[in-house]
């Protein structure tokens, strides 16, 4: 189930406005993408979040964050090119910092389900 997690939206926003328009148009890539973060995401916190129980507003939004910053992270890398000097760069390094911090939080709960953060 292809972006469950998060909006195509937010993936491509979070890639810039540069990104390559051939990977932006393909319907099937981006959802396949989706697909390996979204199970990217299940697999280090040990919750599938996809089909799991409902998770509250803010673990939500956390995961939500990091799977569209992974998603925006192959969008870029996809093709580079049409980015500004240094451009790329700096949506991978902010992609990455979000992922990084949202993946320590997300393996840090025990239990994410009836977590109150």
């Amino acid at each position: 189930m292809s972006f469950t997690l998060c909006t195509s939206g937010a993936a491509t926003a979070k890639a810039g406005v540069h990104a390559s328009s051939a990977i932006l148009g393909n319907a099937a890539t981006l959802a396949k993408l989706s697909d390996e973060c979204e199970g990217m995401i299940c697999g280090i916190a040990h919750y599938d979040f996809v089909s799991g129980a409902a998770v509250n507003a803010r673990v939500a939004n956390l995961v939500s964050d990091v799977c569209s910053s992974m998603i925006a992270n192959h969008i870029i890398a996809y093709d580079p090119t049409g980015y500004l000097t240094r451009e790329a760069d700096t949506l991978l390094n902010l992609n990455d910092q979000i992922i990084n911090k949202g993946l320590a939080v997300i393996k840090d709960k025990v239990n994410l389900k009836t977590s109150g953060y």
